[in-house]
């Protein structure tokens, strides 16, 4: 147990932090005690940021997306109309409602509105077809659906079987019968009733390997001690402008939005991510802040020099990405057109935030996942729950007060000794930076020996001529599995299997070379930038 000293230190070091990010600032006492009110009938619940941005900030701009700007006090009134509006669904207040919107107003209005009811939230995931989200609104209980107009088609494949769901639009370019803007609309003014129910959050996992999961989230976020973590490791200002473009349904994404919120920062976002644009609205809004999935650096970096050199990106202070391995050399490259500005997140919807990589780290090492963050031990064990030493590759086991309560199904993550398994392998090295091999379920097995996809990728992704690599294992007679990859070539570059397998030869065991290469245009991702590899098992076995 801290003594007395120690705990009055942790206290000054909190306070110290949040004077730092300007959370504490110079205030009216009645501004502080109506926010204080303000979040307490919000239930202190996971959307309680955005009640205490309207006390604190009301005209400030809260979110500006392609229908425009709302202040804090504008989204507040719109999201208790909505609430209010949900309450009163002939159908009665739906008790979980499935959110399928890209990132616009509509989507937090959504989000905040059905919290703030206690109604239970699932955020879908905007890549899904009819039947993986019927499985998902089937097994969640999903009774309202709110959804942009383009995934019409696919909601009403997925409650076929639910013929009095209740179904939203969010985002329409023509008329439908009910929208949350008409709801607004027609509530405009209206206080929702406080039930004193506290919803679930529901976040749903990549489901890149099999049927994504639902990850419960109960509690009221990330706590003073997390909320100092990501304070210290990364420079967030209160009442600052970032851009959004990681999708917000995603585990990154929304802690993205909720946290903005909880600082009371600008939220600026587009329905689509394009890069050019993303470098446009940093500049024209000053943005200190940029929030990304990994794949997106690479579409940035991706623009001819000409397009790029358009926009300087100096008002960044932080361009934080998390959800799937980093390209070393687009790292490089990032920072040395834009500043030392990359804070690679190893975050996992079960557990929160992991670890985190700052510009030093990734200068010292790119393809780190960083240091663990604070109030967060990180070890490397073996099958046995032995822990390795620095450089030994293991299971990652994770221990941290922000871990979920369990998917569901009912079931949870494999656990030992309160330290939970992050389902990916890795190692440490000497300087306590971790670095993530891979999935612990991708480890192919060929002719008795361990491969490990990424240490191939990352060989093929060094040759000039190739872009990215994926690498799986397919099943072989003869080893049990083989190895296969597929490149995307550099443009006008004419690499060949044989000169690739050849580059993999000459920088590893051969035993590590693919026996088949193939060149896609593209490699297939989720909307959050992950590889779907069951996509290329397909291609193989199909």
């Amino acid at each position: 147990m801290a003594s007395p000293l120690d705990q009055v230190r942790g206290v000054l070091g909190i306070v110290d932090t949040l004077a730092r990010a300007r959370m504490i600032a110079p205030m009216r006492p009645d501004r502080y005690l109506r926010m204080a009110a303000a979040m307490r009938r919000e239930g202190m619940g996971m959307t309680v940021g955005f009640a205490g941005a309207a006390q604190r900030c009301p005209d400030r701009p809260a979110l500006i997306d392609e229908l425009g700007t709302l202040t804090w006090r504008q989204l507040d009134e719109r999201i208790n109309a909505l609430a209010a509006a949900l309450q009163q669904l002939p159908s009665g207040q739906p008790k979980v409602i499935g959110i399928m919107c890209r990132n616009h107003r509509g989507f937090v209005e959504a989000l905040v509105a059905a919290n703030r009811i206690g109604s239970d939230v699932v955020l879908l995931n905007t890549s899904f077809a009819g039947p993986a989200m019927a499985d998902v609104v089937n097994r969640e209980g999903v009774d309202a659906a709110i959804y942009d107009e383009e995934f019409t088609e696919t909601v009403d494949r997925a409650l076929a079987d639910k013929p009095d769901a209740t179904r939203i639009v969010a985002w329409s370019d023509g008329p439908h019968e009910l929208t949350v803007e008409k709801l607004i609309a027609t509530h405009t003014g209206q206080q929702p009733q406080r039930t004193g129910d506290k919803g679930r959050m529901i976040l749903l996992t990549s489901g890149t390997t099999g049927s994504p999961k639902g990850a419960k989230q109960s509690g009221g976020g990330a706590g003073i001690g997390t909320l100092k973590a990501i304070l210290d490791r990364t420079p967030w200002r209160a009442e600052e402008t970032i851009v959004i473009v990681a999708p917000m349904f995603h585990a990154w994404g929304f802690s993205q939005l909720i946290f903005a919120a909880s600082m009371s920062c600008t939220i600026v976002t587009r329905r689509k991510f394009d890069p050019e644009a993303t470098l446009e609205l940093v500049d024209r809004h000053r943005a200190t802040g940029l929030a990304v999935v990994p794949v997106m650096f690479d579409r940035i970096m991706d623009l001819p020099d000409d397009v790029r050199k358009r926009y300087s990106g100096k008002s960044l202070r932080f361009a934080a990405a998390s959800g799937s391995r980093m390209r070393p050399d687009v790292v490089t490259a990032f920072m040395d057109q834009f500043g030392d500005v990359i804070y690679n997140n190893y975050n996992a919807t079960e557990a929160g935030m992991i670890a985190t990589a700052t510009p030093a780290d990734l200068r010292a090492a790119p393809d780190t996942a960083g240091k663990p963050a604070g109030g967060t031990e990180i070890r490397i064990m073996d099958p046995e729950f032995n822990e390795l030493p620095a450089g030994e590759v293991g299971t990652i086991y994770v221990r941290n007060d922000t871990q979920f309560d369990g998917y569901t199904s009912g079931k949870t993550k494999d656990f030992h000794a309160g330290f939970m398994s992050s389902g990916d392998v890795g190692y440490l090295d000497d300087a306590g930076r971790l670095f993530v091999v891979g999935r612990d379920d991708e480890m192919i097995v060929s002719g008795g020996e361990n491969v490990y996809p990424i240490e191939v990728e990352k060989i093929l992704a060094s040759h000039p001529e190739v872009a990215e690599a994926a690498v799986i294992g397919v099943a072989d007679e003869q080893y049990g599995q083989r190895l296969a990859a597929f490149v995307v070539l550099e443009p006008g570059s004419s690499a060949t299997g044989d000169g690739l397998k050849q580059h993999v030869r000459d920088n590893l065991a051969n035993y590590k070379v693919p026996r088949e290469i193939s060149v896609l245009d593209e490699l297939p991702r989720s909307s959050t930038g992950k590889i779907v590899r069951a996509d290329l098992q397909a291609r193989v076995t199909g």
